[in-house]
């Protein structure tokens, strides 16, 4: 057990199944199979493979890989973000074990169970294992690994699940290897594709250019038919594949103080400030009255800013005092200045814990006489320390920087460490554990500041809140569920209704965050429907209509036949343009005589590379042109993305500053793109379905 604490901080229905029979007497057998499946897939977080992924599996992994991130980290708490990316995790195990892993069997590629046990307690030990499993030296260490396999003997449950988890770890990783082993190598680019790739890096045009801008005006003789658009969209159906979106409309209604709400708010405040400026007991004055309590951290100048810019003002140009009363986005404030203190902007300091009962106390002692003595300090916390996460720039024990603005996320108690002497360690007592601290770093000292925050958000009454929720009730009531009659109701009531196509992953609406209940609304629903009063953070109220439903796979032609029809009215513009031009030109063979007959002058481009980045400002269609145009004749006309170009390649160079190493780079680079995109592709190939936004 005790090499698994070592562990921590390294990181890493029956009444259905009765009338099922007689309904089969009256409905199609096939209607029944189509409804089930529907509505069943409706509760599945994805596909992969053509294997569902149940909410509840999904769920259930989602809880394993959370219970071995508390085992290893040691912290049973987890944010948002960090639930996200557990969820992200399991998802991509899953695909790796449902489907990559399946494509590398498929390939001849497999991991065999000696090559398992040599990853794991072998010669060839897995980067899994070697980069958990450390001395003092960071270097790997085989006895560690035994005593953790000890516990799994043993039953450790939290061991065994760890080993499991590593495992899989290990067999994916290796995996990954071997196929992408295989992708790397079956790449070869011969010398002919090197030789062209410098040729093409090495070879520069000068060229002079007129160029005819293409109009914003549209050319009513320039007709796309129907059927052009049906055989374009017949053609190019996999261009229109989309996600699953809904159109919506809707009015949001946002709770806010009423004058009479901050008058009332402000009345009390002022009641309470005069006790906030003279009480001893700053402490218990927060925590009976205000929404931020006491805090131990130090200020200099600027760093309350991020509270209040006013509050920031007072303590910056004031010594001791209480600043006035201060109103700003709803909140009430006032800071008093309760000590001043001129101390390091930060210190550089290490540690070593222990428990703070009378054992870790003696040992405190005793390590701190060696440290006096000569004896290592990262050593010792290595070996002795239970903080096992604190190993800034890969040393054991070290914290790393700290400000008075940052001590406040340490353990109480941690302040001393502003007095203290560089490289002079001492014992510090936390309300945590017993510690031996030595700062080996400080750096110049600043004026900081102690200061006791009264803050008050400003509420809304029950009155105000009932005002807005009547408001909203108004135009869903008046709306009756019913698009026709919402836009009645908003122009009745003179609300403005905000437009938006939104996703199945869609949570924020303009500013309003943590909105998901508003998009599975939207997506449970068709268009023509309106919504009652949904209700977001009991501060924003809600009412929806659904204008427009898109499934997810290829876009139908209707949806799309716009888009197609500016698409082919740009290219056969463009053919038209480029025709006239030709027409306007012809039997002319000089560009200044070009330029005068079609209203317009002569440019120059120089150094055009038909490789490199260097001419990304011109028109690429022009670029490529010019790249297989003649020297010293006129060339063109060449319709362009923007224009009509008439040209001459006045000579070409050819330089030597790209070399067969640039080229081997270049497509090394390629690779490793592509590389990265193996499983992205093997995912589209398989056609798997990411239903996660549903849900979370």
């Amino acid at each position: 057990m005790a090499v698994l604490e070592k562990l921590r901080g390294w990181g890493i229905v029956l009444s259905i199944l009765v009338a099922l029979p007689l309904l089969l007497f009256i409905i199609d057998p096939s209607q029944i199979i189509q409804t089930v499946q529907s509505v069943s897939s409706k509760y599945d977080v994805g596909k992969i493979g053509g294997k569902s992924v149940s909410y509840t599996d999904f769920q259930a992994e989602v809880d394993r890989m959370s219970r071995i991130s508390e085992m290893l980290s040691g912290n049973t708490s987890s944010s948002e973000q960090q639930q996200q990316q557990i969820r992200d995790a399991v998802w991509k195990h899953l695909v790796e074990e449902n489907l990559f892993i399946k494509n590398c069997n498929a390939a001849g590629i497999n991991v065999g169970k000696d090559e398992i046990m040599d990853l794991t307690n072998g010669e060839n030990v897995s980067p899994v294992i070697a980069s958990l499993f450390v001395d003092e030296n960071g270097a790997f260490s085989n006895e560690r690994l035994v005593a953790f396999l000890q516990n799994v003997e043993d039953g450790d449950e939290n061991a065994k699940a760890i080993w499991a988890y590593l495992q899989e770890q290990i067999v994916t990783n290796q995996y990954y290897n071997k196929y992408n082993a295989l992708f790397m190598n079956s790449n070869v680019e011969n010398a002919l594709q090197v030789n062209k790739a410098i040729a093409d890096n090495n070879t520069t045009a000068d060229v002079d250019f007129v160029m005819v801008p293409f109009s914003f005006a549209t050319d009513s003789t320039v007709v796309v038919s129907d059927k052009e658009i049906k055989d374009f969209y017949d053609n190019h159906k996999k261009f229109f594949e989309q996600k699953a979106t809904r159109d919506i409309e809707y009015v949001v209604f946002q709770v806010v103080p009423s004058a009479e709400d901050i008058t009332a708010a402000n009345d009390e405040f002022v009641k309470l400030y005069e006790d906030f400026t003279t009480t001893d007991n700053v402490r218990a004055f927060l925590q009976r009255n205000s929404d931020t309590q006491w805090s131990d951290q130090w200020y200099k100048a600027g760093d309350l800013r991020s509270v209040n810019a006013d509050i920031d003002t007072f303590v910056s140009e004031n010594n001791e005092g209480t600043s006035p009363v201060i109103s700003a986005n709803n909140t009430l404030y006032a800071g008093r200045i309760m000590a001043t203190a001129t101390m390091p902007e930060t210190v550089t300091i290490r540690h070593m814990m222990f428990q703070s009962n009378e054992d870790g106390q003696h040992l405190a002692d005793s390590l701190l006489n060696e440290l006096k003595k000569g004896a290592d300090f990262t050593a010792l916390a290595t070996e002795f320390s239970l903080d096992r996460g604190s190993q800034a720039d890969g040393e054991f024990g070290k914290i790393g920087e700290i400000s008075p603005a940052t001590v406040s996320y340490l353990p109480t108690g941690f302040n001393a460490i502003f007095d203290a002497k560089v490289g002079q360690p001492f014992i510090l007592q936390s309300n945590m554990a017993t510690h031996i601290v030595e700062v080996t770093e400080a750096g110049a000292p600043a004026l900081f500041k102690q200061v006791a925050l009264f803050e008050k958000e400003i509420l809304s009454s029950k009155e105000t809140f009932n005002k807005y929720y009547n408001d909203a009730n108004r135009v869903a009531t008046l709306a009756g569920g019913k698009y026709a009659n919402y836009r009645a109701a908003c122009d009745s009531i003179g609300t403005y209704s905000h437009s938006m196509t939104i996703n199945e992953a869609t949570d924020t609406y303009g500013s309003i965050g943590h909105a998901k209940e508003v998009t599975r609304w939207a997506f449970d629903n068709k268009p023509g429907k309106v919504s009652n009063i949904i209700t977001v953070d009991n501060n924003y109220f809600f009412v929806v209509a659904v204008t427009g439903a898109h499934k997810e796979g290829i876009a139908p032609v209707n949806e799309v036949a716009e888009q197609i029809k500016n698409q082919l009215y740009s290219e056969k513009y463009a053919e038209k343009r480029q025709g006239e031009v030709a027409e306007q030109i012809a039997g002319l063979t000089d560009l200044e005589a070009i330029a005068e007959k079609l209203g317009t002058s002569v440019s120059t481009q120089n150094d055009v590379a038909f490789a490199s980045m260097g001419a990304r400002s011109l028109d690429p269609k022009f670029v490529g042109a010019i790249a297989a145009a003649p020297e010293g004749q006129i060339s063109g006309p060449v319709a362009g993305s923007y224009g009509v170009y008439v040209f001459k390649v006045n000579g070409r160079e050819t330089g030597s500053f790209y070399t067969e190493s640039d080229a081997k780079n270049a497509n090394a680079q390629i690779l490793n793109y592509a590389a990265q995109m193996i499983l992205p592709a093997m995912m589209d190939d398989a056609d798997v379905k990411d239903n996660r936004a549903r849900f979370f």
